[in-house]
């Protein structure tokens, strides 16, 4: 334990930009609406949704709480973003389909 890389989620960017692009905000209106623009930059915001850096746990916490859906759904590659965002309750994220069964 501690020794080696961590697996980071393969799909974290697009999900951070898709509910970035669903919410029709640009990169700046997004750090207010998270209320992170005092203390994040919109390159930093952009670093993170093209996956060149993961962002801290702060910042992925902030997402969940705008879209509504738990933090576990931004970070587990084997969920989706459910299709419609900013729920009255905290959504648990969908299944993906697969396109072969599973053995």
């Amino acid at each position: 334990m501690g020794k080696g890389r961590r697996e980071k989620p393969k799909l974290l960017a697009n999900k951070l930009r898709e509910i970035r692009t669903r919410f029709g905000l640009s990169q700046n209106a997004m750090l207010k609406r998270l209320g992170l623009d005092a203390d994040f930059s919109r390159a930093e915001l952009s670093a993170y949704e093209r996956g060149v850096r993961e962002p801290p746990l702060r910042v992925l916490l902030s997402y969940s709480q705008a879209a509504r859906v738990w933090i576990n759904v931004l970070v587990d590659d084997r969920l989706d973003l459910p299709s419609t965002l900013n729920h009255k309750d905290m959504h648990g994220g969908l299944s993906p389909r697969r396109t072969s069964a599973r053995r």
